[in-house]
């Protein structure tokens, strides 16, 4: 059983979430604020954390600078809907993945369930066999290392969310061939969760975007209207 922290001064956001996560089978610690959860995790670590970014005492950045310093485990923040400069710079300081307020907390789940299912691969990574979903790919100037969540671009490093990497790494696996957007759902979310077109090309064009911070004329990502997208490699 898997001991999730959620630290969010939202008192409803908590209780809400942990009957979720508990429901699910997941062991659940609740903190109000950053400073709390920090003194709880000096003595044990959970095995992911959920942040918010805003907070009394120690707000999520702050918290998730102190738990860089000695540890990797993964970390989703709980960010405001305009929060977009906060969303870079955390994962820039070494978030993980990041879900907008307010959010389907089926969706919250199934991030967990992805940055937990690649911690396992990464701490079995020394003596687990190299499969075609842990090999690192190379895609012309795309680089990909899926146990290490490492993407650069023509040598520069990009930060992606587990959402933008698990679709980077759908398009770029097969260059020229047609991923519907069906095909890319099913691929970024379990069956389960409904998400409508217009979330995948949410996702598409703020993947673009941050390609574009390693490369202003990044263009391998083709849109075919009324079709899905495209992987061209340069």
């Amino acid at each position: 059983m898997s001991k999730i922290a959620l630290v969010d001064d939202d008192r409803n956001i908590l209780t809400s979430v942990a009957m979720t996560l508990e429901a699910e089978g997941f062991e659940v610690e609740t903190y109000n604020d950053g400073q709390a959860a920090l003194d709880a995790f000096n003595k044990k670590l959970p095995d992911m954390a959920v942040l918010d970014i805003k907070m009394p005492r120690m707000d999520g950045m702050d918290l998730l600078q102190r738990l860089r310093q000695k540890t990797q485990m993964p970390v989703i923040f709980l960010t405001s809907k305009d929060d977009e400069i906060d969303e870079v710079l955390g994962l820039r300081m070494g978030a993980d993945d990041y879900v907008k307020k307010p959010f389907s907390q089926r969706l919250l789940v199934e991030r967990i369930r992805a940055l937990l299912r690649r911690q396992d691969a990464l701490n079995s990574d020394e003596v687990g066999a190299e499969t075609p979903e842990t090999k690192v790919m190379e895609r012309g100037n795309l680089r990909m290392d899926p146990l290490r969540h490492a993407v650069s671009w023509k040598g520069k490093d990009v930060s992606l969310t587990v959402t933008e990497f698990l679709l980077l790494q759908a398009l770029a696996q097969r260059p020229g061939f047609v991923k519907s957007r069906d095909q890319l759902m099913d691929v970024a979310y379990d069956d389960q969760v409904y998400v409508d077109d217009r979330t995948i090309d949410s996702h598409i064009k703020r993947l673009r975007k941050k390609m574009r911070t390693a490369d202003t004329d990044f263009a391998a990502i083709e849109t075919l209207y009324g079709i899905g997208y495209r992987y061209n490699e340069e």
